[in-house]
């Protein structure tokens, strides 16, 4: 199954959520110092965006999948949130200028020159004081097999995305094994980095 959108249509398409329903352990433990209006990159089926939005934050949730997406906006109806969709691809997505005040990226792994695209973009994108959220499995995680993209390519490297985070002052970007426990798909022992970049 080439097709991106073909394949996470068929995912989310599956009874349940496929990573849950409770939000990505960093989106929970960073929520209270975003403001919004907040970007969710490859929502999926809405579990962090819906919880930003639980907050009081407005939220806008893309992702390539029309079917995650529907998911989405009933989980939002279901806990009686305002949550904004839209059918995107992130590889011709005009993020805006000046436009968010938080953009959150969960295992959101793109090729390497949509995901250059997207990252160079943010410094105009955020709003002053505006963050850059984001937690993606490192090459590492190919050894645990427990979640992810089986091609390297696709997997975030520390050093790389210092590099391409152009004008966003990192506050953090560390690299650790974690448990992660998110729905059928992620599950298990994990290579991650987690970062926190803020425009001046």
């Amino acid at each position: 199954m080439a097709d991106p959108r073909e394949f996470w249509n068929h995912r989310y398409a599956m009874p349940g959520f496929a990573y849950g329903t409770e939000p990505n352990d960093l989106v929970r433990e960073l929520a209270p110092a975003l403001k919004g209006p907040v970007l969710c990159l490859g929502e999926g089926e809405g579990r962090n965006a819906v919880f930003l939005a639980q907050q009081g934050l407005q939220v806008t949730a893309i992702d390539l999948s029309p079917v995650g997406l529907e998911k989405a906006a009933k989980l939002a109806a279901e806990r009686g949130v305002a949550l904004t969709t839209q059918v995107a691809d992130l590889a011709d997505f005009d993020l805006g200028t000046n436009r968010w005040g938080a953009v959150v990226s969960i295992w959101c792994h793109l090729p390497p020159w949509v995901r250059t695209r997207v990252h160079g973009a943010l410094s105009a994108a955020l709003v002053p004081g505006g963050a850059f959220v984001l937690e993606a499995y490192t090459p590492r995680q190919l050894a645990f097999d427990t979640g992810g993209p089986k091609n390297a390519e696709l997997l975030y490297e520390p050093d790389a995305l210092r590099a391409e985070l152009t004008g966003l002052v990192i506050e953090r970007c560390v690299e650790l094994e974690r448990e992660v426990q998110e729905g059928d798909w992620h599950r298990g022992p994990s290579a991650v980095v987690q970062v926190l970049a803020r425009k001046p």
